[in-house]
């Protein structure tokens, strides 16, 4: 029977949040928690935004969730590539692009090494820098010398943008559509690619440019906006009750034994790959803590998911705390926090 939180979690919970919100970190937001064996709880705090009057974060509130992509999206598609044979974890990405006609020192990455955050590819990714160019952006992407040599852990945007082009040309058909498939199948019936429409249940982010519109509905991460707001590492939108919902689907299939799905792709993710820092792991996608036993991932834009397969646990942040410049800071009492209590035993 998986372990429900105590009062005295979610008091905390609900307290630090509060706080948090206060201080200014972010408008608003909302916490999502619970097991496998039941419904999900919310707690909320705040509003949306000031430019939604009084309209208060719920359940159904759309967040950009930004890198949590990679595991909403993109992870769970190289699971099921791989189940079909259309993937290799430890073939270069080079054989799942369409053909090149140059040297490819960064497609020799090994799907594994990109998932992983192992590659020694070039962190630092702007394809605004590729702008007019002739070769495809696979090629470009693929042509760029690697920054490090393979094995340690460095967290790198292409990797996953590269990923996303694999999946998109193995499959024959665009992300949004396979991402589109997955979630329709898992009940996650808001969850899209981006941009959506501004209306008060979207929540937006930055104001990049004083006297210019803010970023609202559109995907805060400058390289996803050129791809058209579909892209492996970022631009996916999606609400505290889909996410909850996913996590849910993720522990039960963990639970149950799935050998041919979700639920043996999270044990083998959960075997760590690369060591972040002492205490902390990177699995396949997902950083790992407390000795294994909790997976999760941040977004940029100030949402988290955690995931305790032991315990079938989960808990999930939805906040816009980047609506006021760099998110990681503000909101790290309530990351530390949520860490702290999902961990638990």
């Amino acid at each position: 029977m998986p372990a429900p939180f105590t009062a005295d979690d979610t008091t905390r919970l609900g307290d630090t949040f509060a706080q948090v919100v206060a201080d200014g970190a972010a408008p608003g937001g909302v916490i999502a928690y619970g097991t496998t064996s039941a419904d999900p709880r919310f707690l909320m705090a705040g509003t949306v935004a000031p430019e939604c009057g009084e309209s208060e974060p719920g359940p159904d509130t759309l967040y950009d969730i930004a890198s949590l992509t990679k595991v909403v999206a993109t992870w769970p598609l190289i699971g099921q590539a791989l189940d079909a044979g259309l993937l290799d974890l430890d073939a270069p990405i080079r054989d799942f692009l369409p053909p090149m006609n140059s040297e490819t020192p960064s497609g020799e990455a090994t799907v594994r090494q990109l998932i992983a955050h192992t590659s020694g590819l070039r962190a630092s990714t702007r394809l605004d820098l590729y702008r007019g160019a002739d070769l495809p952006l696979h090629e470009l992407l693929c042509r760029e010398p690697l920054e490090d040599a393979p094995g340690q852990h460095r967290y790198i945007n292409r990797g996953y943008i590269l990923l996303g082009l694999a999946l998109a040309h193995v499959y024959g058909h665009p992300l949004e559509l396979l991402g589109d498939a997955l979630w329709k199948t898992l009940g996650m019936d808001s969850t899209v690619y981006g941009p959506v429409s501004r209306t008060p249940q979207v929540a937006p982010t930055e104001l990049r440019i004083p006297g210019a519109p803010r970023i609202w509905g559109a995907p805060h991460d400058d390289n996803a906006s050129l791809l058209g707001g579909i892209a492996g590492h970022a631009g996916v939108f999606s609400t505290p009750t889909d996410l909850a919902v996913y996590v849910s689907r993720l522990l039960t299939a963990h639970a149950d034994g799935d050998k041919h799905g979700l639920g043996e792709w999270l044990h083998a993710s959960l075997v760590p790959q690369a060591p972040i820092e002492p205490g902390l792991d990177r699995g396949l996608s997902w950083i790992l803590a407390a000795g294994g036993r909790v997976a999760y991932h941040h977004g940029f834009t100030g949402t988290s998911l955690y995931l305790a397969p032991d315990t079938g646990r989960y808990l999930v942040i939805c906040t816009n705390a980047i609506y006021g410049g760099n998110a990681r800071a503000k909101i790290a009492p309530l990351r530390e926090l949520a860490l702290k209590t999902i961990s638990a035993t």
